[in-house]
């Protein structure tokens, strides 16, 4: 079996030439969907617009499609250079305190804060099966979610689930539409005014906390740009360039790969926008005006409103069975990814040898069972799981900044000169990091105000 973590030049590749050969080849922005809908789209975006109306809705779109440039130059340096994210983490200049420079560290503080975040979503997850089942309580449902979602990634069934999943999910976003549409006919039908209305750049004070959490977390967050390495090298796009050299061969397969990639995050960024965007509209039309902001308990009867204010009553369980399917598949495809990120830091600090296939199997697996039962004790404790949720994008956004400065890092100090890419590009790129440190600088202040 070939380790797509170690690059060797038999398992070189020639990359598919035209678009549709290239479709082919797609994959890793899509398994980020799969993670970035529950959290981002179905929690902290109707929440936002819950608590904002309509005014906020430049936020959400900022997010969605300025970090993108930020994800594109992650992925060329996995290719580039086949490193793993916090191999490529722990060359950044600074300090070391053992074997791991300050930037892993920090990537390690972050992300056990951001456990809240999926202790959330588990918690919206067994909401849900509450509902359905009363029966089972919250917290034993919390508990029953873990183990389904454990059993599924440490036996291996990721893979057909997770299609599956991207099918219901691409269902519940057809739902969603639908509920949009059928607002016309009800009191909070949606007008052009209020859309131009969210595309005014304010920023109500009231609103900060909810539209930091929401940038950090809708579109491709940070955790998000960092697992896009792991399934970049898993997916074989570096192991298909193969190991770095200057060889004209080598260059001409890079670039194609490159290409390849660049389709696949961009793809994926339009689909992920329009969907946010529909959520979005949903909870600032219905939600706001109803007063509704939701928390606690109570989160997936608010958000069930969203639709049996616009389709009818008939229209609750299709609710229910659509925000489960997003909800759970959120939870697969993020522990999946935090397994293989955890046991990436454990091998730069030293713990264990990630590059033997063997040994980050084992770390994978184990934390496959440890993680989930993590989340869902967080959530029996907590008990809000909206503000988990939230409070893990207000900690991404601080990822993020860490994030940008890696791949400004990337761009300017280890991009070979065959690589270099057009004024256009880097005009971009600095749109992204600019925007994405403003949001980070004003959010702030607004707080401290």
């Amino acid at each position: 079996m070939n380790d797509p973590y170690i690059l060797k030049k038999e398992n070189a590749l020639d990359p598919p030439e035209g678009f549709f050969k290239k479709l082919k080849f797609l994959g890793p922005s899509f398994i980020l969907s799969a993670s970035i809908v529950g959290s981002g789209e179905l929690i902290a975006t109707t929440t936002l617009g819950a608590k904002a109306g309509f005014v906020t809705f430049w936020v959400i779109l900022v997010s969605c499609l300025v970090k993108v440039a930020v994800q594109l130059e992650m992925g060329k340096h996995t290719i580039l250079y086949g490193e793993t994210a916090m191999q490529a983490f722990n060359q950044l200049p600074g300090p070391k305190f053992g074997k791991a420079r300050w930037s892993v560290w920090l990537v390690f503080v972050v992300m056990v804060v951001k456990l809240l975040q999926l202790g959330g979503i588990v918690g919206g997850v067994a909401l849900i099966l509450n509902m359905v089942l009363p029966s089972i309580s919250v917290g034993l449902a919390a508990f029953m979610v873990a183990v389904v979602v454990a059993l599924i990634t440490f036996k291996g069934y990721y893979k057909f689930i997770e299609r599956f999943s991207l099918v219901l999910i691409g269902f519940f976003t057809a739902f969603t539409f639908m509920a949009i549409y059928f607002l016309k006919f009800t009191e909070y039908g949606l007008s052009w005014s209020d859309v131009s209305n969210g595309l005014t750049f304010q920023l109500p004070v009231a609103a900060v906390a909810v539209a930091i959490g929401a940038f950090g977390i809708t579109g491709v967050g940070a955790d998000e740009i960092i697992h896009y390495n792991y399934w970049c090298l898993e997916k074989g796009y570096a192991a298909h360039t193969g190991p770095y050299e200057k060889s004209e061969a080598w260059i001409k397969r890079a670039k194609g790969w490159i290409r390849v990639m660049y389709l696949d995050a961009l793809l994926a960024m339009v689909i992920y926008t329009v969907v946010t965007a529909a959520f979005y509209l949903l909870g600032a039309a219905v939600l706001h005006a109803q007063d509704r902001i939701p928390e606690g308990y109570e989160m997936v009867e608010s958000l069930s409103a969203m639709y049996t204010e616009s389709i009818g009553p008939q229209a609750k369980p299709v609710f229910l069975l659509g925000s489960f399917m997003v909800l759970f598949s959120t939870l697969f495809a993020a522990l999946a990814a935090w397994a293989r990120q955890y046991s990436d830091l454990f091998g730069q600090m030293g713990w264990i040898d990630f590059f033997n296939m063997e040994t980050r199997m084992r770390s994978i697996s184990i934390l496959a069972w440890a993680m989930p039962l993590l989340w869902a004790s967080l959530f029996v404790f907590i008990q809000l799981p909206v503000l988990m949720v939230i409070s893990g994008g207000i900690v991404g956004s601080i990822l993020l900044l860490l994030v940008v400065y890696a791949t400004l890092q990337f761009r300017y100090r280890r991009t070979p000169a065959e690589f270099l890419p057009s004024k256009m590009y880097d005009l971009i790129l600095w749109i992204s990091v600019l925007t994405i440190a403003w949001v980070a600088v004003y959010g702030l202040v607004q707080l401290a105000n």
